[in-house]
């Protein structure tokens, strides 16, 4: 399905009630399978966080998580530590050109009996789920940090826990932090200092319920929206003035680009800076390289310039997602360029109109670019992968006054 999105609202007023983040949930979903006494509320809608609870509820010998990159590491995990199960763990297309030798040579460092069925370091892999009674284990720690989640949300159950060292400068914090926090709300004990991160075993939890805050990455393309309006107030819950999530750092990169964040109960509310004068930006988003596509799309329609570093791991998401970029920002008009871990746009002022902007099976894509729509009408290629992690997202649009018609 191909959508044209189209507006002439020159001011956005509207309130926006987002699910429970991803990140969360696939990570309270592995913990529950742990620990069934745990119930959660606020889950994520998202395509990848049922994928995550089917592949957890099911007895299936092959497990296939489509395009699911966070299931895809959680589960690795999960199945190596759940004694007396063998499963065959596959994906999509792009899935199977993924990497995942990193974290399978750390679950071996640890016992675990994984093979691959095809090449050699990539999905689909054969899982035998081992008793794991080791718990020393080294990981390179520039890797995706869904490696290191995987094997500190397994941890506490097996028998002696975990001692991970992280060799080398650390990337994605946030989310490294995010998995203890979410361990320390159960009362699993945890350790960072330094280089090495230790869980210890913990045999059974309290019960109780773990409410799942809003998704933050979800929230960034309505501060591109205010950003890119002549005037916004925007409402949307439920967010916390101190998140686990890494993307929270949308509240201060946006100041940069035109938008105050307040919050009151729980209600996040974007507004757009009055008389904002827009300057081009330098920006390390090594800790948040999921919000890179919205901010420079951003950046482009304020016909600014931008400088975003950090973004290594963007190559082996749903797709490269540097190249696409540069592919389809190029198609609007755009003066840009990128590295293996850099971009950087030139300052413009037009954009072409009408442009098929192409998706390539990643929901990223399909959100960001859709806020140039307060620009210029813009088409928006395979819309329907929005349901990856946002399956209300064009819905929400229309609320706001956005036309999103079929062609």
């Amino acid at each position: 399905m191909n959508v044209l999105v189209q507006t002439n609202q020159a001011d956005l007023q509207g309130k926006i009630a987002v699910t429970g983040s991803k990140s969360e949930t696939n990570r309270l979903l592995l913990l529950q399978a742990l620990f069934p006494n745990i119930t959660l509320a606020n889950m994520s809608n998202s395509d990848d966080s049922e994928v995550m609870q089917k592949a957890l509820k099911g007895n299936d010998e092959i497990v296939d998580i489509h395009h699911a990159g966070t299931a895809m590491r959680f589960l690795t995990a999960y199945f190596a530590v759940n004694e007396g199960r063998e499963v065959v763990l596959t994906g999509s297309k792009r899935m199977t050109e993924r990497p995942i030798k990193v974290l399978v040579e750390a679950l071996q460092q640890l016992g675990a009996q994984i093979s691959y069925e095809k090449e050699e370091g990539y999905p689909p892999i054969r899982i035998k789920g081992q008793k794991i009674t080791a718990h020393k284990v080294s990981i390179p720690a520039n890797v995706s940090s869904q490696y290191i989640s995987a094997l500190l949300l397994v941890a506490p159950k097996l028998e002696n826990g975990i001692e991970l060292t992280l060799v080398g400068e650390i990337t994605s914090i946030p989310y490294i932090k995010m998995t203890l926090a979410l361990l320390n709300d159960l009362d699993i004990k945890t350790n960072f200092e330094g280089n090495v991160i230790t869980v210890f075993p913990k045999e059974k939890v309290d019960t109780k319920e773990m409410v799942v805050e809003s998704d933050w990455s979800s929230a960034s393309y309505f501060f591109s929206l205010v950003a890119l309006s002549q005037s916004a107030t925007i409402n949307i819950s439920s967010y916390k003035a101190s998140s686990l999530q890494g993307d929270s750092a949308l509240v201060k990169l946006y100041q940069e680009l035109g938008v105050n964040a307040s919050f009151e109960n729980n209600l996040l509310t974007l507004k757009k800076q009055a008389d904002f004068q827009p300057k081009s930006v330098t920006f390390d988003l090594n800790h948040t390289p999921d919000i890179a596509q919205t901010i420079v799309v951003t950046c482009f329609g304020l016909g600014i310039g931008c400088h975003l570093t950090g973004l290594h791991t963007l190559k082996i998401k749903e797709t490269d997602r540097l190249e696409a970029l540069y592919v389809e920002l190029t198609k609007l008009g755009a003066s840009i360029s990128v590295t293996n871990d850099s971009l950087t746009l030139e300052p413009s002022t037009s954009i072409n109109k009408n442009v098929h902007i192409a998706t390539y099976n990643d929901h990223r894509m399909a959100m960001a670019f859709a806020p140039l729509a307060l620009k210029v009408p813009i088409i928006i290629d395979n819309a329907e992968v929005v349901s990856k992690s946002y399956p209300d997202y064009w819905e929400d649009f229309k609320t706001l006054q956005f036309q999103v018609s079929e062609i």
